[in-house]
């Protein structure tokens, strides 16, 4: 399989505002199925749009859908979509295609995180306030994590099934997390992260089982891999489309790490487009 190519084209770029840093706006003609980590939208979704936009590394409002509604308004983005936060300069996104399948990244990583803490790591000591909130358990739980680092967008050719999405979804967040530690970056991620990913039309099922007896011929469309007689049935690590994922994804963090490589400089990280 060839190597991914590192492309340049980047969705919309709206300037700094009053309430933002610069957002990176997707507006597709037609909607597609989304599913999402997102902060505001997230879930299984058809979005009218999808944004990543960036804040003040001091933001601190907690009403994250009413921000992104007046944003949206602000912006003329109409219907219901999904939106990403980040302190990162989202100026500086990233972009990888791999047979198709379109990556964008914005990376920073001043504050890795594994996914379970390793033992005799200590506690949340110096952590930001909204950070102990996140791990601490109890109400606080209900609270937004702090603005994003590693925000990814995917956007595949082909319609995928239900649960191809949930694996895109996983294979999108294995790679990000090789791209982490082929840089030597100590973590997996973020406390923050959020991706989402895309695919044209409705996403469907995977057919079920005979409840008795062998599956006979001709009792209906197989789900082709490549989609032409419905939707694309898996989307793991070694299918072919989620190779294509895995590589354009892994690419895009690559190039986001190169231009912020871990260790962090010491500047301040807000104007480093690190996200603090």
């Amino acid at each position: 399989m060839p190597d991914p190519v590192l492309v340049r084209a980047a969705p919309g770029l709206l300037p700094t505002g009053p309430a933002h840093r610069g957002v990176l706006v997707w507006r597709p003609p037609t909607p597609p199925t989304a599913l999402s980590s997102a902060a505001v939208g997230g879930g299984l979704t058809r979005p009218a749009w999808v944004v990543n936009v960036g804040v003040d590394k001091g933001f601190a409002r907690t009403d994250l859908a009413a921000y992104v509604a007046e944003l949206a308004a602000s912006l003329g983005l109409e219907g219901e979509g999904c939106a990403l936060l980040t302190a990162a300069d989202v100026a500086q996104v990233q972009a990888s295609r791999s047979g198709g399948v379109l990556a964008w990244a914005t990376v920073g990583v001043t504050r890795p995180t594994w996914a379970v803490r390793p033992e005799g790591s200590g506690s949340s000591e110096g952590a930001e306030p909204s950070e102990v909130a996140l791990h601490a358990g109890g109400p606080d739980d209900r609270q937004p994590p702090p603005p994003g680092t590693i925000n990814l967008v995917v956007s595949l050719p082909v319609p995928l099934s239900t649960s191809a999405l949930v694996q895109a979804v996983g294979t999108a967040t294995e790679a990000k997390a090789q791209a982490l530690l082929e840089a030597g970056v100590p973590g997996t991620g973020t406390a923050s992260d959020a991706v989402v990913v895309t695919c044209p039309g409705l996403a469907g099922r995977r057919p079920s089982a005979p409840e008795v007896g062998p599956a006979r011929s001709g009792e209906g469309p197989a789900l082709s891999e490549e989609g032409p007689e419905g939707p694309v049935a898996f989307a793991g690590v070694r299918s072919p489309w989620g190779e294509h994922i895995a590589r354009a994804v892994r690419e895009a963090v690559a190039a986001g790490l190169a231009a912020h490589p871990w260790p962090p400089d010491d500047g301040d990280p807000g104007e480093l487009g690190v996200v603090w």
